[in-house]
This record gives structure tokens, C-alpha cells and sequence, in this order.
């Protein structure tokens, strides 16, 4: 049968699918969540272009709160994939339910609900796999496909509705999907299911997705000329790069069994990809991401030459160090009266009996810092009993291969793929994420035997009030992500001083910024100085606390 008239055969079909909620009757399986009334979100602005995700569990799980548990609970990547796109811009609608299929997303009536809100210029990414395995017909799920891309079928009196139903190959689904997104003037994506925990026998491969769900899902993309994320493959490769023990830290705790439903932190690895796939494939305006994935114009001031900076040496050798790198938010020298909080970090510190070393740079990222040399000798001076302060981020947004970015930027996230860059010299260099360069510092100082801190960055002056969107969430995550899978501890200086902005009122906190919104003056150093030293004091093991004057009377 050729493929125009598989189409048509499916599609005749899949309307007979359709017909029931035509009709405005409504039926639901007795599963659950089919069920059960669940409630689905709908685009918060009638006047903006929307992103609607459909699939399973591992877009959306359940209720999508954690199931109470909070960031250790199931959470699938449709919920921390917001954080990557404006939406100020674009709607993002996670219309996923968990425990469906391809067919069962269709015959419960999600679909069609879905599909009433979909308009002309929006877009529509499908993950689904993980239950089309299932069987095709029994009196608990009743939500297998027929397995291919074919124009199979297979009439069943479907013991759990009661209903005579054909079902079809789970290519023919995603086709159904694909053809009707396309009527409504909207752009499909397909997805395939995201990687489970599954290793091979050496613990070192990731076993790829059985059942060949994942190669059926690209065959359609191919086929039908739309864009495709593999998550199977990505999330593998990912996986392979961080290894076993890492991955573990990606489940529920309390579900050792578990290999599918990940914990915040494993969505959030799959929501990188996602967006890193949505990029790749040009799917959405540049202007719908967040903008700090791009360069936003907050520092326009050229970028330091490291060879004019000196490297600041430990006055006593004899003396642990606390050691600080970073950027100019860190320190920033009083060029035009900015002044970075490390250089106001001393005066809490009784330094005959430990060093303030600030090595941090203006206008570094975590990729500059590192290949410009920097690090090499600042790691040299390190020695046991050290403490090393890392805050980088605001310059890790900017824009790979634009030469306005400054060849700063790092790769979101903090998987082992590389992006190649021109530089100025025409030379080229493999960039890497943001969690790899993080991970090479930690390692680097660990293996000299001192301790270390990653903070995240400080929030811009136009973004720590509570009714605007959470400034750096993406960066705090990557942060502790890569602390935890490192064993360092991990400080989130970016809620803590917007926490502490909101205490003193906008009035004081304006007063606070040498420039428009990012570099502080001297009191603003000494305020966000305060926070450091107050996280740091409430670390595991308390590091700096025999460091520390005693407070003032």
C-alpha cells in the first residue's frame, strides 16, 4: 500500500475516533488518569502564539506537583522546560497525561479538547512511547498499539470500554497527529520517548529504547518532514557522559526501582534537551527564549585583558585561603564606581588567620575563565584546607558564534555535548556547557584538597521582585546540579539576595547599582558581601566559622 493511501486509511479511521466527541458524548476509559477528571491547563494569553506539549507521564506527571515530595518527587521535563521561554512571548501549555498512549490520548478525549484550543501559528511537540507497548486489549489499560509505522490494523471489542474499536500502528498515530496539527495552520514536532535507566552490563552503555519506539517516532519525522528531538538517544549519550551513580541522583529516592519517572533534576536534564533539540531544529523565534540565553547588552564595557590583571597571590602561605573566581559581580576593581562583592568579603574575616584571595575577572564566563588560562594559575596556589568560591553566569549567555557575545558564551546546561566557535584569530574552539566547565573546577580544586562552594549568580537590579520571573533559575539549577553530583556544597546567592533586595524595599536596593542593572557600588558589594557570609556560615560543617571576626558589639 502506498503511503498517500496509508494516510487516508488512517485518517478515515482515526475520524471515526472522532465522532463520539463530534457528537458532543463524551466517554472515558476507566483507567486512571483517563479517568479521572483531570484538570489541563489552556493558554493564559488569548493573543499569544502557544507551545502545546501532548504525551505521557514523562511530560506531565499526574497532578505535576511532585506528589507533594517536591523536587525528590516525579515530575516530568513539561514543567521545567518553562524556564527557558518567555512568556511574555509565547504560551507554554502542557496538555501531557500520564499513563496514556498515542491511542489512548486520542480515544479518551484528550486529544480533541487539546485540539479546540489549537490556532493558526502554534506549535505542538508529541512525546509518546513509554505506554504504547502495553497491551492492545485488557480490562486494566487497554492502551497498546499495533507496533511499526504500517497501515495495520486490528478491530478489537475493547474490554475496558466496551466499545468496538480498530486499533492502529503507532506510526498511524503520530500521523493522525501530525495531518490534524497541520489542518488547524499549527507546526508539529515529534519527540521520541525520553531514555530510561537501564545500563548495560558493563555500567557503562545505556540501554536504548526497546520495542524501537524511538526509531518509529524519527521515522515519521523523516517521512513526513517534521521536526524531530531525540530524546532517547540524547538522553542516553547524556547519561553515558555522567555516568551511573550521577544518573541514580536523577530518581526518586525513595523509588530505587524506578527507571522512567524522573525527580526534578532528571526533568530538568530532559527539558535541555528539549529546548537544545527546539533550537537546533529552528522551531521557535529566537526571541521566544529567555534572554539571558543570548546576549542581553547588560555589560558593554570591553572585556579585561587577563595579561593586565595580576593573579593575586595568598599574603601567608602559611595560612588556608579563601580563594574566589568569578566575574566582575565578584569583582570589579571601581571601574565607573562598580565594586564586585568579593572585594568587600574581607572586612568579615579575621585575616591573620586566613587569606582573602579574589581572583575572579570582569566580564569572565565559566568558559573564558577556564581557557584563557586563568584557572591554571589560580589552581596552581591551591592547597588543602582551602575553600574556593565559584560564581560565574553572567556572562555564560551569550550567543556561541556571534561576535558580539565576546566568545564568552558556554553551552546550556551540564551534558558533555560541544558546540564549535570561530575565534577572533580565526582558530576554532570546541565550547562546552556550563556544568562541564563548572565540573572541571570542583575536580581540579578536589584533587588538591580544597573545599568548594558554587554560587549562583546575583540577580540584575530589574529582576529580585517578588511579580517578576525568578532571575538566573536556570543557572541556580545547573549549579546545584553539578554541586551535589561533585560533592560540593552549593549556595543559591541569587534567591538569597533577592530575598534580601525585597527586605530593604526597591528604593534602597536602587541605590545599591553603579550602572543600569547589574554591577553594584561599594554599598551594594557590602549588602551582597553580607549574604555570601551569611551562607556560608549556614554550610554543612560551618567552613568558615573559626574565620570569622566576632560580631560587633
Amino acid at each position: 500500500m502506498n503511503r498517500d493511501l496509508t494516510r487516508r486509511c488512517a485518517a478515515a479511521l482515526l475520524s471515526l475516533f472522532a465522532l463520539p466527541w463530534a457528537h458532543g458524548q463524551q466517554f472515558t476509559a476507566t483507567t486512571d488518569p483517563a479517568r479521572a477528571q483531570v484538570q489541563l491547563p489552556a493558554p493564559a494569553r488569548a493573543d499569544l502564539p502557544t507551545l502545546f506539549l501532548i504525551g505521557d507521564s514523562t511530560v506531565r506527571n499526574g497532578h505535576d506537583d511532585g506528589q507533594g515530595k517536591g523536587a525528590e518527587g516525579q515530575w516530568g521535563w513539561g514543567n521545567p522546560i518553562a524556564a527557558y521561554l518567555d512568556a511574555g512571548k509565547v504560551n507554554l501549555v502542557n496538555r501531557a497525561v500520564g499513563g496514556l498512549s498515542s491511542r489512548t490520548y486520542r480515544t479518551s478525549g484528550h486529544w480533541d479538547r487539546t485540539k479546540a484550543l489549537i490556532k493558526r501559528g502554534d506549535w505542538v511537540v508529541m512525546q509518546f512511547g513509554h505506554n504504547d507497548a502495553s497491551p492492545v486489549n485488557d480490562n486494566s489499560r487497554a492502551r497498546g498499539v499495533l507496533r511499526g509505522i504500517g497501515p495495520e490494523t486490528e478491530d478489537i471489542d475493547n474490554q475496558l470500554t466496551g466499545r468496538r474499536e480498530t486499533v492502529l500502528t503507532y506510526g498511524a498515530y503520530l500521523r493522525g497527529y501530525v495531518d490534524e496539527i497541520r489542518a488547524l495552520g499549527a507546526t508539529p514536532i515529534i519527540c521520541s520517548p525520553v531514555i530510561r535507566k537501564r545500563w548495560e552490563a558493563d555500567g557503562q552503555k545505556v540501554v536504548r529504547a526497546g520495542g524501537n519506539f524511538a526509531q518509529w517516532a524519527a521515522e515519521v519525522a523523516r517521512q513526513e518532514g517534521v521536526a524531530f528531538i531525540d530524546l532517547n538517544e540524547w538522553g542516553a549519550r547524556r547519561y553515558e557522559a555522567l555516568g551511573a551513580a550521577q544518573v541514580e541522583k536523577f530518581f526518586p529516592a525513595d523509588l530505587p526501582q524506578e527507571t522512567v519517572h524522573t525527580n526534578w533534576l532528571g526533568a530538568a536534564i530532559n527539558a535541555q534537551l528539549v529546548i537544545a533539540g527546539l533550537i537546533q531544529n529552528r522551531v521557535l523565534p529566537e526571541s521566544f527564549y529567555r534572554q539571558r540565553f543570548l546576549p542581553d547588552g547588560s555589560d558593554d564595557r570591553p572585556v579585561v585583558d587577563a595579561r593586565q590583571v595580576k593573579v593575586e597571590a595568598p599574603r601567608d602561605p602559611a595560612l588556608p585561603s579563601l580563594v574566589m573566581i568569578g566575574d566582575s559581580t565578584v569583582r570589579s576593581g571601581g571601574q565607573n564606581g562598580a565594586w564586585g562583592w568579593g572585594e568587600r568579603i574581607a572586612a568579615f574575616f579575621d585575616t591573620t588567620r586566613i587569606n582573602i584571595v579574589n581572583n575572579a575577572i570582569g566580564g569572565r564566563s565559566s568558559r573564558t575563565f577556564f581557557t584563557e588560562g586563568r584557572w591554571a594559575a589560580v589552581l596552581a596556589q591551591l592547597k588543602a584546607g582551602d575553600l574556593l568560591l565559584i560564581q560565574f553566569g553572567h556572562n555564560d549567555g551569550a550567543r556561541i558564534g556571534d561576535p558580539a557575545g565576546k566568545n564568552r558564551g558556554s553551552v546550556p546546561g551540564i551534558g558533555a555535548e560541544t558546540v564549535e566557535d570561530t575565534r577572533p584569530d580565526g582558530g576554532k574552539e570546541q565550547v562546552h556547557s556550563y556544568g562541564w566547565y563548572l565540573s572541571r573546577y570542583i575536580q581540579d580544586a578536589q584533587a588538591k584538597g580544597a573545599k568548594v562552594v558554587v554560587l549562583s549568580p546575583v540577580p540584575h537590579k530589574d529582576r529580585w521582585q517578588a511579580d517578576q520571573p525568578r532571575d538566573f533559575d536556570d543557572y541556580a539549577a545547573w549549579g546545584a546540579q553539578v554541586a551535589r553530583a561533585q560533592g560540593a556544597d552549593f549556595v543559591d546567592l541569587t534567591l538569597r539576595v533577592a530575598e534580601a533586595y525585597r527586605e530593604v524595599g526597591a528604593a534602597r536596593v536602587d541605590s545599591f547599582f553603579a550602572d543600569a542593572r547589574t554591577h553594584t557600588n561599594e554599598a551594594g558589594a557590602i549588602f551582597n558581601a553580607t549574604q555570601v557570609v551569611q551562607a556560608l556560615k549556614g554550610l554543612p560543617g560551618q567552613p568558615v566559622a573559626s574565620f570569622l571576626k566576632p560580631p560587633s558589639l
